[in-house]
């Protein structure tokens, strides 16, 4: 039976951008190039954007001859011959979208991906190369002498750091959404469907309307969250109007994605962060809250759990659970113009009625329901009042805001010195996260697309009962989310975040019928997994908004970290200090700019003029906003109604409206993600469509010895994983060298990104990849180079390595077995008596199949040369059969037991 609704994939995912003297043509296709849509833009307007989309969708001949009647048109005589009036520009992947300083309007298209994760079917990409295209011609073009600085500030934003998109799952929404979403009601969709063809100014809207029988699908395309998404102010000059198809919306974080192998059954475990794109920027420059209740350093984590083995959200299990980091909701700073290490804490503006943190709690119940959590992580007690100025004003401003709320809603506060407990040698901190995370997941519950398996009923657990969230029919939601805050939202932040979602993990495995109990230890393979990639995650958001990578991490909390790690957190504690004094300043004035805070006018002060930018993002302070809220109902009424279900989620007619409902025949590209994925009409690799190159922890993390329990949720040695059996201290040190995040250092090369160079004109069916797809992290264990020569200097037992001992040598049975055999081989071969030579020891005259000098050309992935030159011949030069020079052979290995030999 056909699924009610699919995600609606984008039509234009290949992209030529051609060039005449009066006219940009960019032309855009799906994958399967077999629809294709033109937009025109105009190059004689030398500071409007002038962009005409026919919306009509084309065929592939029909496009070429769309291109030969430009090129004849074009040219400066009509029948000339030798030069061509339409010129290709480049090939890309998709539109960023298009700025303008002083001049003229630039367009940014990426021009290079890779493909980093994949859900259910749909390809999470990051960017990993940009072009950015002056749009107007030289002869029309007015010049400006501070053109070129605005675009060395623009690009100073590296969008290939950490930049993600998709062409058909919604990135700025979490997978609770987009699947409750796709499971509306079929009569709401039907309505919305009659409702958008009345409103659409899309003539083309209803191509594919086949409703034969039963097999119409309803594709849902929903209005991205744009407060985490990073070029919108970049795209909304076309928004109105181009397609929805030409629009690719791109949020800033981490996505990775790593493959966790139970006894041969894959489960993917994901996690992105979408960073917010409100009041967005660096450590010491951002702090606190904006007069709107947007924080710095806000950013949304979300695990997610798939079984890999069934690919569509419809039949396949999922799971995900979500929880934020931000900054202290108050009007604070600290000034770091005093070049301390620690600058002092001030509170900038008086809010008794806690209204900035009133709008700022009013999102988070919308966007998640209720009980928002807070963990506060800030120090409690010191001698000179530092940070527990904030947490005094906080602990203020929750209790005037819990008097309103309804008993049941009210916002829960759990204050926790970490860094008192982390001195104290009495005190384990992960101990004493782990007993608050059991409790904030218990209360915030966690999302599943399917009922409670059966395994569940039959071995009931007491804290599965114990679980909040809503239980619906065809699953459970998370309602409520963990907001985690110290002064940084950084390393204690992440390490609690961590403990939090191993805790959410083992809940989400026990949910999938994976384990048989809610219950994740470390030092096991999925723990050690689950922790690195989280590592890799706090590195890129701490490099995003401190300027370096994390310097205390889970190791350093467990007490475990070797001691040269003190060395690293030293350097990574004066990298982060040098990025704050020296160059965070123009970071921000950078992500300023490209976020569309300030826009450039002429007769205005410049952006590097400004001495603060603090009236770029307090609107107020430029304007009288509207009527302020109550001081008493300081939520939204609509939000209040239908809590504990956040109201983003829920069916009215205003979420209806984020909506694009359209129908199709179930077999059309737009909605067919299994064509999407396999491209049965292309030439395609295992490495793309299986992901081989993820972090396995079969392969990363499983010892490789035989005989131990294979299974990723059993404990182990520190000496008995799969790394330090394989990897010698350079080898580790080398590893973590390697696991760098994409903001620190270059994508590893691929052959498209060698030959990227050059022009190719011979179509858009060549994708300029990076040649390592859907790989998270890098793999630790290397096939080539250093990695034989460990296997040579380690030698093991045969025992743990085969789980057979051969110091007893081999039964009778066997020996016979393996002699029929060898004359099986022989009739195959007939020689002629004349040419036949035989064996001196055996005494029936088996007929020699090599001679004793070849014999270890003949057996050199059998055993080593210095064996077969000691049993392959005699010192009377008798010729040796093969039989024989295996029972020798053996008896020998038996006696150094069996260490030279390799399979």
């Amino acid at each position: 039976m056909p699924a009610a609704a699919a995600p609606i994939i984008s039509s234009v995912q290949k992209l030529v951008l051609y060039e005449t003297r009066a006219r940009y043509f960019l032309v855009g296709s799906n994958h399967a190039e077999t629809k294709y849509r033109v937009l025109k833009i105009d190059r004689t307007e030398p500071k409007d954007l002038v962009i005409i989309d026919d919306r009509h969708v084309y065929t592939q001949q029909e496009v070429r001859e769309l291109l030969g009647r430009l090129d004849l048109g074009n040219r400066t005589k009509m029948g000339q011959k030798g030069s061509s009036g339409l010129f290709r520009a480049v090939s890309a992947f998709g539109v960023v979208g298009f700025v303008r300083f002083l001049e003229g309007y630039y367009i940014v298209l990426i021009t290079k991906r890779r493909k980093m994760a994949d859900i259910g079917g749909h390809a999470i990409y990051k960017i990993e190369d940009t072009n950015m295209i002056y749009i107007p011609n030289d002869s029309v073009r007015i010049t400006h002498p501070d053109e070129a600085r605005y675009l060395r500030i623009f690009q100073n934003v590296d969008l290939s750091s950490n930049f993600y998109f998709s062409y058909s799952y919604d990135l700025s929404h979490s997978l609770q959404y987009n699947l409750t979403v796709l499971r509306m009601p079929l009569e709401m969709l039907k309505s919305e469907t009659t409702q958008t063809r009345q409103e659409s100014f899309d003539i083309f809207e209803d191509e594919g309307l086949i409703t034969q029988g039963g097999s119409g699908v309803f594709g849902i395309c929903s209005e991205p969250y744009m407060k985490y998404v990073w070029n919108g102010e970049l795209l909304d000059i076309i928004k109105n109007t181009v397609h929805r198809d030409w629009l690719l919306y791109v949020i800033h974080g981490f996505c990775g994605q790593s493959k966790l192998l139970i006894y041969g059954r894959p489960v993917y475990v994901t996690l992105i962060a979408r960073r917010s794109s409100k009041f967005a920027g660096t450590r010491f420059l951002k702090r606190g809250a904006n007069c709107e209740g947007d924080v710095a350093n806000e950013v949304e984590t979300e695990q997610i759990l798939c079984d890999a083995s069934v690919m569509s959200f419809t039949a396949g299990s999922y799971s995900s659970y979500v929880q934020v980091r931000g900054s202290v909701p108050l009007y604070w700073s600290q000034d770091i113009s005093t070049m301390m290490p620690k600058p002092p804490i001030t509170l900038d503006q008086a809010d008794p009625f806690a209204h900035v943190a009133a709008l700022h709690f009013d999102q988070m119940l919308q966007r998640f329901g209720s009980p928002i959590i807070i963990l506060n992580l800030v120090k409690e007690r010191e001698k000179r009042k530092h940070e527990r100025i904030l947490s005094e004003e906080l602990v203020a401003a929750v209790t005037y805001l819990n008097q309103f709320l309804p008993p049941e809603h009210t916002i829960i506060y759990i204050p926790w010195d970490m860094a008192k407990y982390t001195k104290s040698k009495l005190c384990n901190v992960l101990d004493r996260l782990n007993v608050i995370a059991e409790s904030v997941v218990k209360k915030t519950g966690f999302f599943v697309n399917r009922p409670d398996s059966y395994c569940s009923i039959l071995r009931p657990d007491e804290k599965w009962n114990e679980l909040g969230g809503c239980v619906i029919s065809t699953g459970r939601l998370q309602t409520g989310v963990l907001r985690t805050n110290c002064v940084d939202c950084l390393d204690r932040t992440n390490t609690a975040q961590f403990m939090v979602g191993k805790c959410a993990l083992a809940y989400q495995l026990y949910s999938l019928g994976l384990i048989d109990k809610p219950n994740l230890q470390f030092d096991t393979d999925a723990v050690r997994l689950f922790e690195e990639l989280y590592e890799d995650h706090g590195d890129t958001l701490s490099l995003q908004y401190g300027g370096s990578q994390l310097v205390h991490r889970v190791k350093t909390y467990r007490k475990i970290a070797p001691w040269t790690q003190h060395s690293k957190d030293i350097m990574q504690t004066l990298s982060r200090y040098y990025s704050n004094a020296f160059s965070d300043a123009d970071r921000q004035d950078s992500i300023n700019l490209f976020l569309g805070v300030f826009h450039p006018t002429e007769g205005k002060p410049h952006l590097w003029e400004l001495p603060t930018d603090f009236y770029l993002h307090h609107k107020n302070t430029m304007r009288l906003l509207p009527t302020r809220r109550s001081y008493t109902y300081w939520w939204t009424p609509e939000v209040i109604k239908h809590l504990p279900l956040p109201y983003d989620e829920v069916i009215c007619a205003a979420n209806l409206k984020k909506l694009i409902v359209k129908k199709f025949h179930k077999y059309e590209e737009e909605i067919d993600i299994h064509n999407e994925f396999f491209r049965p009409y292309e030439l395609s690799s295992f490495d793309d469509t299986f992901c081989l190159a993820m972090t396995s922890s079969a392969r990363d993390f499983m010892p490789k010895t035989f005989g131990i329990d294979p299974s990723p949720f059993t404990v182990r040695k520190p000496d008995e994983t799969g790394k330090s059996v394989l990897g010698n201290k350079s080898n580790r040190e080398e590893a973590v060298l390697q696991r760098k995040t994409a903001a620190s250092a270059p994508p590893p090369p691929s052959e498209e990104a060698v030959s990227s160079s050059s022009e190719d004109d011979s179509g858009t069916d060549r994708e300029e990849e990076g040649s390592v797809s859907q790989r998270s992290t890098p793999v630790k264990m290397t096939d080539t180079g250093d990695s034989a020569k460990v296997t040579e200097n380690v030698v093991q037992p045969m025992k743990e390595v085969y789980g057979i001992n051969l110091s007893d040598g081999l039964s009778e049975e066997d020996l016979s077995i393996y002699l029929r055999f060898v004359q099986l081989g022989q009739s195959q071969h007939k020689q002629d008596k004349s040419s036949q030579q035989f064996c001196s020891r055996c005494p029936d005259g088996v007929i020699k199949l090599a001679q004793a000098p070849d014999a270890e050309a003949q057996w050199p992935r059998l055993m080593g040369p210095a064996t077969l030159r000691h049993v392959g011949s005699s010192q009377t030069g008798a010729q040796t059969c093969v039989p024989c020079i295996s029972r020798q052979t053996l008896n020998h290995c038996a006696t150094r037991e069996a260490q030279s030999i390799y399979i």
